[in-house]
């Protein structure tokens, strides 16, 4: 067969790549000086310029690979960044994939596409095309992008799953066929049953707290939230979706016919020692019905204040504020910034036989022993309002209210307070000192406001580089600049020398750099001057002004603080904190 995509034959290879240089001095991956000293030494050497200039290191082989795409005219592709369906990997088996450092990445049609490190070899193109019986078109990817797309895709297990999975499931079977057929002795054998278990499996193995399994116009793919970030990790015939979808419903107790409403259910499900509660819930979408399952952990312990990233003046002055019998603390961020985590860490510390604990969630994310937990079911008229009315009946210490959402709560959460009760509570601000003009904005009196609130936390969760591929690094200088703005007397630029750390990749972060996850805080504690700035109504940014002048350490000063440590990175605090 003729290779169909336009690129230069290996007789014109060495005339197209002495245009290599001026591709990437165009695209600045080197400087002029680099582009002349190159085009000199072509000339002195007699070689390729892509043998001198990697010879000096100057370039990432993404860099090389995209300027030899344009040179050669054959597309680039990173195989390593895209969900590959296992019945395209089925067209090259494993062991050739690896043998000729190759990996298909699409079919349309007749046309195979197909990522390798040296589109010129005629051979291997003449034997991917008689294996596959397709016509090949080729990309161009560096040679680590095909190797930890190989090691990535092959060994998920899934392509024997979904060929026998498309065997069992008809074109006209409907849900009442699907659920019979999955029931019994065949509910843990079924092609279909394995996937389930094989997407939850991996789930776990990479630490994900969500799994989005979305219906596509032609296909269903499958994404997983690790660390915060959503990964695209496969892709799934659009045809299995209904069974999938099917089984995840039978083991919810979800209505398997039931396709025009949004559903939501919950189930244990335990792999060796991990035991997990999986919260589900569906959505009708246009093209099928969406699938998100929340992983939480039941094993492991609540972690402590500081193992959560709070240190120095900040825990000192959380824990002097939760050690008073009464009074409001209140835990700020967006949705998913680990205020609900904070909230169990405190309570964990305060948990007695001494003290009555009572809380009103929605969800309950953890159980945890010696405390009363409540969940709100506002169908049934338990509201957080309601609950937090009969609470006050219930003789508790210290009570925990999952959200201010309204002016009631509000009231009701400030007047528990007053009657010598310590308070817990969360809202969705952007930082600690928006957190009182807004209890402002719920109708609650200012001066009650200003005597009630002991302290607001702010806080979001940032990335940790993996430690195992972990690696120093000389500073920028913008980003010491930018460091010593925002930090200001915080840290001694002047007699104490840092490095900065990346995480390069590897098979423990998933090839992220990036493996685990911490907080950053700011613990804004309501002294006289702050509470008579709330009763005079002042802005939350001469709230923020007062506290920091009194020594509050800003969300992105902390954050900045653990890039000195060598914790995080800058990119992950300026993507989480730069307001």
């Amino acid at each position: 067969m003729a290779v169909t995509a336009p690129f230069a034959t290996p007789k014109e290879k060495k005339k197209t790549i002495a245009s290599l240089e001026d591709i990437l001095a165009s695209s600045g991956a080197i400087t002029q000086e680099q582009l002349q000293f190159v085009k000199d030494e072509v000339k002195r050497r007699q070689e390729d310029s892509e043998k001198i200039i990697a010879s000096m290191n100057w370039v990432t082989d993404e860099q090389m690979s995209q300027a030899k795409s344009k040179v050669m005219g054959v597309p680039y592709s990173d195989p390593a960044e895209q969900p590959i369906s296992p019945e395209i990997l089925g067209y090259i088996p494993e062991e050739v994939a690896k043998r000729f450092q190759v990996i298909p990445i699409n079919k349309n049609n007749e046309v195979l596409s197909v990522a390798m490190v040296d589109p010129l070899d005629l051979q291997v193109f003449e034997f991917i095309e008689k294996k596959s019986g397709l016509t090949v078109k080729p990309y161009l990817a560096t040679a680590a992008s095909i190797s930890k797309a190989i090691a990535e895709q092959y060994t998920r297990g899934l392509s024997s799953e979904v060929t026998e999975a498309l065997k069992e499931v008809a074109p006209g079977m409907g849900n009442t066929n699907i659920q019979s057929a999955m029931t019994g002795s065949v509910l843990g054998e079924a092609p279909v049953a394995r996937i389930v278990s094989t997407l939850l499996e991996y789930g776990i193995r990479v630490r994900a707290s969500d799994i989005h399994i979305e219906p596509l116009e032609n296909e269903t793919r499958v994404r997983y939230r690790i660390d915060g970030i959503l990964h695209e990790k496969l892709i799934l015939p659009k045809k299995i979706h209904d069974s999938i979808i099917s089984r995840i419903k039978i083991l919810g107790n979800m209505k398997i016919d039931e396709k025009r409403v949004p559903q939501d259910a919950r189930f244990n499900f335990k792999l060796g020692k991990e035991e997990l509660d999986l919260r589900l819930s569906t959505l009708p979408t246009a093209f099928g019905e969406k699938f998100v399952m929340r992983l939480l952990k039941k094993t492991g312990a609540v972690p402590t204040l500081p193992e959560l990233g709070l240190r120095a003046k900040a825990l000192k002055n959380l824990e002097e504020n939760i050690a008073r019998p009464h009074g409001i603390i209140l835990v700020t961020g967006p949705t998913g910034s680990g205020k609900t985590t904070t909230l169990y860490s405190v309570l964990s510390k305060l948990n007695s036989t001494k003290v009555n604990i009572v809380t009103l969630e929605d969800p309950i994310e953890y159980q945890m022993a010696g405390i009363n937990q409540v969940q709100i079911n506002p169908q049934a008229g338990l509201t957080f309002a309601s609950g937090l009315r009969s609470f006050l009946r219930q003789d508790p210490n210290i009570i925990m209210v999952g959200e201010v959402r309204d002016s009631e709560t509000t009231e009701l959460a400030v007047q528990a307070s007053l009657t010598g009760h310590l308070v817990f509570s969360t809202l969705h601000t952007n930082d600690a000192s928006g957190a009182l003009p807004r209890l402002l904005d719920m109708h609650a009196e200012p001066y009650l406001i200003a005597s009630t609130v002991n302290c607001v936390v702010g806080q979001r969760v940032i990335r940790k580089i993996c430690p195992t591929c972990k690696e120093a690094r000389e500073p920028k200088v913008e980003i010491v600049e930018e460091l010593k703005k925002i930090l200001g007397n915080l840290y001694d630029f002047n007699t104490k020398k840092f490095k900065v750390y990346v995480g390069k990749g590897c098979s423990e972060c998933n090839n992220t750099g990036y493996l685990g996850r911490i907080g950053i805080f700011e613990v804004l504690v309501v002294s006289e001057k702050v509470a008579r700035m709330i009763f005079s109504h002042e802005t939350s940014q001469a709230i923020q002004r007062e506290a920091i002048a009194e020594g509050m350490i800003t969300m992105k000063q902390d954050g900045f603080l653990k890039v000195i440590e060598g914790i995080s990175t800058v990119e992950e605090v300026l993507r989480v904190a730069e307001e």
